[in-house]
This record gives C-alpha cells, sequence and structure tokens, in this order.
C-alpha cells in the first residue's frame, strides 16, 4: 500500500531533487492546515509549526510505494536524525485530510522566515 507523502520544498515538480520521487504517483496539490510555516535551511526549506500562522504551507501530496518512502527517509536523512517524518493535517483542496511531511530537526532560531511557499 502507498504512502500519502506532502511535500513542500526542492521534492516538488521542476524543483531539483524532483527526482527522488520518480516512478510515484502525483496526487494533486495541497496546502497544510493553519500553523505552519517553511524556514530557508541553506538551499532547501524546512517546515515548522507556527502558531500565529493563517494559511498553511502550499505544496504536493505524493503516493510512493515503501521502497521509495525508504530511498527518501535516507535522502532526508532521518535515521542522522536530520529530519523525521510525522503526520500533517491538510485543508482543502487537499486530496487526502492528512499526509506524511519532514520535519527538520535542526532549530530554526537565526534562520530566514520564508513563509508558505517555497521557490527555487
Amino acid at each position: 500500500m502507498d504512502a500519502l507523502l506532502f511535500v513542500y520544498g526542492t521534492l516538488k515538480r521542476g524543483c531539483c531533487n524532483h527526482r527522488h520521487l520518480a516512478g510515484q504517483r502525483f496526487v494533486g496539490p495541497a496546502r497544510t492546515v493553519p500553523g505552519f510555516t517553511l524556514y530557508d535551511l541553506g538551499g532547501y526549506p524546512g517546515l515548522a509549526p507556527a502558531p500565529e500562522d493563517t494559511t498553511g504551507v502550499a505544496g504536493e501530496i505524493w503516493a510512493v510505494d515503501a521502497a521509495a518512502l525508504a530511498r527518501l527517509d535516507a535522502f532526508e536523512g532521518v535515521h542522522e536524525g536530520l529530519y523525521r517524518r510525522d503526520r500533517i493535517a491538510l485543508s482543502l483542496p487537499a486530496a487526502a485530510p492528512a499526509a506524511d511531511a519532514y520535519f527538520p530537526t535542526v532549530g530554526l532560531l537565526g534562520r530566514r522566515h520564508v513563509g508558505s511557499e517555497w521557490t527555487e
């Protein structure tokens, strides 16, 4: 069974790391529920809670198989503790009410606030 993955940065279509989603199924555009924002972590974004946010973060939902999810976890450094994969609630017009997303584990203090959408 495929997992649903919310991508918000360099994995999106047209971005530099999209190749890691090759062979997986694009489900559709999505937005998180309000309460999240993006920070620049040095050429790629990090998704973080932001209680003051009223718009959420724009991204895409992908259906990924188990092998692709394992490769993505390795790419994101999950086992090294750089990112963690966790569930996030999505708002309409998302194709699903929730999906997995990658959250950075590094501190965000002093990082540039990007807002609700990552563009390369």
